[in-house]
């Protein structure tokens, strides 16, 4: 049965027409699998699917994901990490293999807080794997010591604008959400913290309230502490309790863009 595939032109050339095909057909294709992104269940049978294949200096692994989640596309990895992901799959070989490596993404959501009466424009931002610090081996998570060492601040609550962190912005251009910005070397250009693959379209209310306050407010919390929420009350609640669990940094950065 043709499966619910996207696969860009990128993993095609990758991949080649061939076994683009083949997949595209379900001749090659998984029915279930785990999201590569969000780590839930999928189905390529019910749901549109993308096709994310993980590139090492000489290993492929072709993964799956929502395409809410995350669009087709080719991210390139270290040996190291493809290498233990094949290996974790028993079984199956590297061109096979259906779960990605160990390669945090981080997941950004969009949504409007209320604070003191006025609604605000927040980024939430969350990975879908610890991280840890650069240089270091291990399962701890580093993500938000390191965010803190940045300048963000620990937040028990939420209950009013957090400190604006100079140097760190988000661009906003037509619309659409392109990065959040930090600072590069001493007396160079901003560089990418987080840059969107494909630009992130925002609600017209949030873009509204970013350009009325020319300035947006970012939360980030460690992997599974907030989820994907389909309401912003939902959001809300989440945000909630992560910062009463100690989970949860914050800084409020300029707009830049429109």
């Amino acid at each position: 049965m043709p499966r619910m595939l996207d696969v860009s032109d990128e993993v095609r050339a990758e991949i080649g027409d061939v076994e683009a095909d083949r997949l595209l057909a379900g001749e090659n294709a998984p029915g279930g699998y785990d999201c590569t992104s969000c780590r839930t269940p999928g189905d390529s049978e019910q749901e549109r699917t993308s096709t994310v294949l993980f590139v090492g200096d000489e290993t492929a692994v072709l993964a799956f994901a929502h395409a809410t989640c995350l669009p087709s596309q080719v991210v390139q990895v270290t040996e190291e990490q493809l290498q233990g992901a094949a290996r974790s799959i028993a079984g199956d070989s590297p061109a096979q293999a259906q779960a990605a490596p160990e390669q945090a993404v981080l997941g950004v959501t969009s949504g409007l807080i209320l604070l003191s009466g006025e609604l605000h424009p927040a980024l939430v931002v969350e990975p879908t794997a610890p991280i840890a610090r650069p240089g270091t081996t291990g399962a701890g998570d580093d993500f938000l010591p390191l965010l803190i060492e940045q300048g963000f601040m620990p937040l028990p609550q939420i209950d009013s604008v957090p400190p604006v962190l100079h140097g760190w912005s988000v661009l906003l251009a037509m619309g659409q959400l392109h990065a959040i910005l930090q600072p590069g070397t001493p007396g160079g250009s901003p560089v990418a913290w987080w840059q969107a693959h494909q630009a992130l379209q925002v609600a017209d209310a949030w873009r509204a309230a970013a350009n009325k306050h020319q300035q947006v407010l970012m939360f980030a919390a460690p992997v599974g502490s907030i989820g994907r929420q389909p309401r912003e009350d939902l959001l809300r609640d989440a945000l909630d309790k992560a910062a009463a669990n100690g989970k949860l940094v914050a800084a409020t950065l300029p707009l830049a863009g429109t």
